[in-house]
């Protein structure tokens, strides 16, 4: 049975960059300082009004099939994770196979999870490999929460970025991706929700936790969801440590899902870590939902942090509620070269 690994990943963000000096000059009342403080977000890219996430998601798995020269006929299967489909159907991941000419005997298929979603797409890239339905998966995590976001909504606008990461996941002969576990409550639900858009009536619908300040069809409690990542993400450590058989002192770093400033200071504080073991990649993405994790390893690998052989537990936490988390030995190998500075990743003016 082969194993499964993490091969190169590309990044796609779009043109427009909004900064906290621009949100200053629009918002005299706004204390951007202390935003800033709370959020680490500085710059966020966002979505032009015609462009979708599949469109941020083309561009990324572009830039990785052309800038490591993968066979498209090699990819077996594609993995689309956003919360933001172009279309309620059909299935964006379909349209997204047509338009990166893969082939069309290739599974594809979308999945909605946000935070947590980079690690459920691991592990269901990792299970068709170990079950020997494909050899190459390609995993594209894309979102333009933007879209959900009213301009005068100072509790989201200031967190949010969209983007797009594309990664090839790979049958390997040595160990690499590990352990998963998983975790779910629906009864928070409330805490971070679309509140428009869906089947479900108005009258028996799930109302948001707490009264909505914003006209933003988003919606997001966030002082539970700091209480519900402190709750559930060190038990999962744990968890994960027992499964695995791993120590603590055994684990270079810990990929956390990129929330915001606060949440990842929270979580340092209780896991007793510092900046160097829990490492931050927010202040110029903002918080890109599925895509915040490998832009972190896409960020950590071009600076040389990490290598070959370094052992990192991957933690994925928020919208659902949903956590997950994985053990992964970085495996890939890339000259220095093959790296790109951030500001490739960007859409040519």
């Amino acid at each position: 049975m082969p194993y499964s690994a993490i091969g190169p990943i590309a990044v796609h963000l779009p043109e427009k960059v909004e900064n906290i000096d621009q949100l200053s000059s629009m918002f005299a009342k706004w204390d951007i300082e202390t935003i800033f403080a709370k959020t680490g977000v500085r710059n966020r890219h966002i979505a032009a009004p015609d462009q979708c996430a599949s469109d941020l998601g083309v561009a990324a798995a572009e830039r990785l099939l052309t800038r490591y020269n993968i066979d498209r006929e090699s990819i077996d299967f594609l993995l689309f994770c956003t919360q933001t489909p172009d279309y309620i159907l059909p299935t964006t991941a379909c349209i997204m196979q047509h338009r990166l000419g893969l082939p069309t005997s290739i599974g594809a298929l979308d999945f909605n999870l946000g935070c947590s979603g980079f690690v459920y797409g691991l592990s269901i890239a990792d299970g068709l490999i170990r079950g020997g339905i494909a050899r190459r998966v390609l995993l594209i995590t894309a979102e333009t929460y933007s879209k959900y976001i009213d301009p005068s909504d100072r509790s989201l606008r200031t967190i949010f970025g969209d983007g797009a990461a594309a990664t090839l996941v790979e049958a390997s002969a040595e160990p690499s991706l590990g352990q998963f576990v998983f975790g779910t409550d629906g009864r928070g639900a409330n805490t971070l929700m679309v509140t428009e858009g869906g089947a479900r009536l108005k009258a028996g619908a799930i109302q948001p936790s707490k009264r909505k300040r914003w006209p933003s069809s988003l919606f997001m409690d966030g002082p539970e969801l700091v209480r519900f990542s402190l709750e559930v993400v060190p038990p999962m450590i744990d968890r994960l440590l027992a499964q695995s058989k791993w120590t603590r002192d055994k684990v270079d770093m810990y990929l956390m899902h990129q929330a915001t400033a606060l949440m990842l200071n929270h979580l340092r504080k209780r896991l007793n870590l510092d900046l160097e073991k829990l490492p931050e990649a927010l202040e110029h993405y903002g918080n890109t939902v599925s895509s915040t994790i490998p832009i972190l390893i896409n960020d950590l690998r071009a600076g040389g942090r990490l290598r070959p052989g370094k052992q990192t537990l991957m933690i994925g936490f928020g919208v659902g509620l949903s956590w997950a988390g994985c053990t992964w030995t970085e495996t890939w190998q890339a000259k220095q070269c093959e790296f790109e500075p951030i500001e490739a990743h960007r859409e040519a003016a």
